[in-house]
This record gives structure tokens, C-alpha cells and sequence, in this order.
């Protein structure tokens, strides 16, 4: 069977092959458990609703609720777009704890296949999500001001971001053995970077010590970098910082710092239990 995979990792275009079967594999069990999807639409629509018309009364940002609504949704995004690490160690811990992962190695296909369709259907899989959300923002009150180009420009943005955080999820998802642990190991580290950041609220209404942590943080860049791209209220704790200065640029940053730490320790991770 090891003979059989390596000629079948070799061939041209038997990786990517592989990998596509993988990614429409994880595609397909939406609609066959569609709770999955409904509930992740659902509570991020719930956050939406509970920002919008319950707590964003009480957050001031200059040009009253609908200025505030423009400035929530692209957090919004990036918050979805974060917890997608989660989606992802759910996965994998519950392919690895039934075997299924053990099954995919027996059959002649290449390795790495498993790991690139799940970070693959993972962008698909929250491209659904945001359009759902974008729709919800849009009955609220959220509009895009800036130009087309600018507006995928940002949503390539979010769905790069997926990428590197569905490698964290891969890496945390094989740390663990069973899906009640990984789901609260991927929130505990999720929660965090959302909350701590400019999803919600402007960054200088923080306490001193949270704000620079804030002004940091990928989830705040990414949220700033898509407000910026297109024409929604972006409020900075200094205009002079580089995030507040190049928060796209720093988002790209991050993105190629997360992958090229987390890529490696889940391959790695992988490999350790092939074995």
C-alpha cells in the first residue's frame, strides 16, 4: 500500500487530485448534517443583531448607529473568519478519533492530500458563511462605499485569512483526542484575539494596557484593513502607528507569519502519527 501511495503522490497531478476528492468529501457533509453550517450562520448573526440594536446604543462612534453598524460588520467578518481555526480542529479531531484519517493513509492517495483539502474546503466553506453575513449587514444597514476592486480586494483578504487559520485549527485539531476537548481548547485560543481587539469597539475605549495588544492584533488589522478597502468608519487608537497606517499590509504579514509556523507543525504533527 506505502509503494502504491508514493507512485500515486508522484504522478502529475495525483496531489492535487487527491486533494480535491478530500476537499469535496469535508464539502459534502454540509448538506448532509446542516446543522454545521446553520448554527455557525446563525450565531454569528446572533452577534450582528446583539451589536447592532442591544449594545451598540451604548458604544459612541462619531455619526451615531449607522456609523457604528458600517464599523461593526467588517468585524464581524474578521471574528467569523478567526473562529474558522475552530471549525477546522473540530474536524480533524473527529476524523482522527474514527479512524477515518487511518483509512485515508491505506488507500493509494497522496499524504499531504488529507491536510491540503481540509485547509482548502475550509475557504469554500466560510466564502458561504460571509455572503449569508454580508446579506444580514446589508438589512442592517452596512453599505460599501468603496470601488468593486476594492470590495474583492477585501473579501480576498478574509478568505486568505481563513487559509491561515484553518493551519492552526489543523495543528490544534491533532493535539487532542476528542471533539468536546478541541472545541474548548479552539475557543480558549480564538476568544481571546477577537475580544481583545477592534471587532466591537474602538481600540482607545480599551484600557492603556489592552490597547497596543489591540492595535496588534490580526483579527483588529484584518477588521481595519477590509473598513479601510471599503469606506466604513475605521477609528484608530493612533493615527501614527503602522497598523493604523498599513493595516493591509500587516494583515499579509501575519497571514505569511501564521502559515509559515502552523503549516509546518501540522505536517509535522501528521507525519508523527502516520507512523
Amino acid at each position: 500500500m506505502t509503494v502504491t501511495a508514493d507512485r500515486t503522490a508522484s504522478r502529475p497531478g495525483g496531489v492535487l487530485s487527491d486533494s480535491l476528492v478530500v476537499t469535496w468529501r469535508t464539502l459534502k457533509r454540509i448538506p448532509r448534517i446542516p446543522e454545521l453550517a446553520l448554527f455557525a450562520i446563525l450565531q454569528s448573526i446572533m452577534f450582528v443583531l446583539l451589536f447592532a440594536y442591544v449594545f451598540g446604543g451604548a458604544i459612541q462612534i462619531e455619526g451615531g448607529a449607522q456609523a457604528y453598524r458600517e464599523f461593526l460588520m467588517p468585524g464581524i467578518f474578521a471574528q467569523t473568519i478567526a473562529f474558522a481555526s475552530a471549525t477546522v480542529a473540530i474536524g480533524v479531531t473527529d476524523d482522527m478519533a474514527k479512524g477515518i484519517v487511518d483509512r485515508f493513509r491505506s488507500l493509494p492517495m497522496a499524504r499531504s492530500a488529507y491536510l491540503t483539502g481540509r485547509t482548502v474546503s475550509e475557504i469554500i466553506y466560510q466564502a458561504g458563511i460571509l455572503v449569508v453575513l454580508m446579506l444580514t449587514g446589508l438589512a442592517v444597514g452596512w453599505r460599501v462605499r468603496g470601488g468593486f476592486v476594492d470590495f474583492l480586494l477585501g473579501v480576498g483578504l478574509l478568505l486568505l485569512f481563513t487559509y491561515a487559520m484553518a493551519w492552526i485549527g489543523v495543528w490544534l485539531g491533532q493535539l487532542v483526542r476528542t471533539v468536546e476537548v478541541g472545541q474548548q481548547v479552539s475557543f480558549t485560543v480564538v476568544f481571546p484575539i477577537t475580544f481583545v481587539s477592534n471587532v466591537f469597539v474602538p481600540p482607545d475605549s480599551l484600557p492603556a494596557v489592552l490597547q497596543p495588544i489591540a492595535e496588534w492584533n490580526p483579527v483588529s488589522t484584518l477588521a481595519s484593513a477590509t473598513r479601510d478597502l471599503w469606506g466604513n468608519p475605521n477609528p484608530y487608537v493612533s493615527a501614527d502607528g503602522f497598523p493604523a497606517q498599513h493595516p493591509a499590509l500587516l494583515t499579509v504579514l501575519w497571514m505569511v507569519a501564521i502559515i509559515a509556523v502552523f503549516a509546518p507543525l501540522g505536517v509535522a504533527r501528521y507525519r508523527r502519527t502516520s507512523r
